[in-house]
């Protein structure tokens, strides 16, 4: 962009917990801002003691929301003279929503900026989604919404896009990216899981759609054939105590639940385990873990969802086998377990592949991406 213009970023996600939205949003605050562009997040509140940095704005509030087999964010602003406060003090030139609910709707409608944009992080199955299927006028409403005063669309992955086939302006693909720094083979590792041990390493939410007791059963396979094997869960989620449970039904020895670890100390366990392992059944838009592991220098095993296909493709996807298929997960980290060759060439493999998606390429697409939406 040849002029600098001031961006507002306004996720539909509380920022209270860790999450890809999140992160996507705060590195693109990082990113616009080394370039010289004023930039500003506005986030709803989920707790009344939340406190940012000056460039963290709070706009509205979120309550959390079951959707599409994970928990998602249901927000209101419940003063609507704030809005038009916040938006008249900042000027924004760029309002950039990250997904969509109702107080984005509410920003939007009062929204007097050059461009207004979307990305959209979620993949929603129209067929199987039971909260469109109940709520079909839902759906109506933001695409009606959408098309009148959104200036353009992206989609972190091409089916993200799928809800939004009737818009007439732009759409791009874009996807995720991923620090190149924070997440590398040089990060400290954790010195208690260096004694010898292979360390698988499950990283996420325990619900059903992550599949973790898929990668339980794998691995109650794996430790019967090889008992310098390890795995580290890190994590929380209303399955926990479940699959806790089973792990002490089955007897199953070195099983760690780390539980939710600090958001700094996440890039210590991808640098410590020798396989990330991602065994999520349904549901995911991109798998920026997957990017997470290969920039730490590890192969990645997991079940064949599409946003993975489209992750890893290429050599890949010779480890991504039929989801719910545990017992061919587990010969797919067995072979990695017993040929270190093969993990190394993996390795190598991984970390070419994150480097397509730093930062800084990505947010040089979107800057590029505002500018075409603004000459038009």
């Amino acid at each position: 962009m040849s002029q600098k213009f001031k961006i507002g970023l306004f996720p539909l996600h509380s920022f209270s917990n860790p999450g890809g939205v999140k992160n996507h949003v705060l590195a693109l605050k990082k990113e616009f801002k080394k370039r010289g562009y004023q930039t500003k997040i506005v986030v709803p509140r989920r707790f009344p003691t939340e406190k940012y940095d000056k460039d963290i704005k709070l706009l509205g509030t979120s309550f959390p929301f079951p959707f599409n087999g994970s928990q998602s964010d249901l927000t209101f602003c419940f003063n609507p003279r704030s809005i038009n406060k916040l938006l008249k003090k900042e000027g924004f030139d760029v309002l950039h929503f990250h997904n969509f609910g109702p107080h984005s709707w509410q920003i939007l409608k009062n929204s007097n900026a050059k461009i207004n944009v979307l990305t959209f992080h979620s993949y929603i199955d129209l067929k199987t989604n039971r909260f469109f299927k109940a709520f079909p006028f839902v759906l109506d409403l933001l695409k009606k919404t959408v098309n009148k005063k959104i200036s353009g669309i992206i989609g972190t992955s091409p089916f993200n896009l799928n809800i939004f086939e009737d818009f007439k302006g732009p759409k791009i693909i874009i996807p995720n990216g991923i620090d190149l720094e924070k997440f590398s083979p040089n990060v400290p590792k954790i010195k208690k899981y260096l004694d010898g041990k292979i360390n698988l390493l499950f990283l996420g939410r325990i619900e059903e759609r992550k599949g973790l007791i898929y990668l339980l059963k794998a691995y109650r396979f794996l430790k019967k054939r090889s008992k310098k094997i390890r795995l580290i869960v890190v994590g929380n989620g209303k399955l926990k105590k479940e699959c806790q449970d089973w792990v002490k039904e089955q007897k199953l020895e070195d099983v760690i639940f780390e539980g939710r670890v600090k958001e700094n100390k996440i890039p210590s366990y991808f640098a410590t385990c020798d396989i990330f392992v991602a065994p999520a059944i349904y549901g995911e838009s991109f798998g920026i873990v997957l990017l997470e592991a290969t920039a730490s220098g590890k192969p990645v095993v997991g079940f064949g969802i599409r946003a993975y296909k489209e992750v890893l493709k290429g050599k890949g996807r010779e480890f991504l086998v039929k989801p719910k298929d545990w017992n061919s997960l587990a010969q797919k980290i067995e072979i990695l377990i017993k040929n270190e060759e093969e993990r190394r060439e993996m390795e190598e493999w991984g970390r070419k592949k994150a480097s397509n998606y730093s930062w800084s390429i990505i947010a040089d697409r979107i800057l590029d991406f505002y500018q075409e939406l603004i000459k038009r």
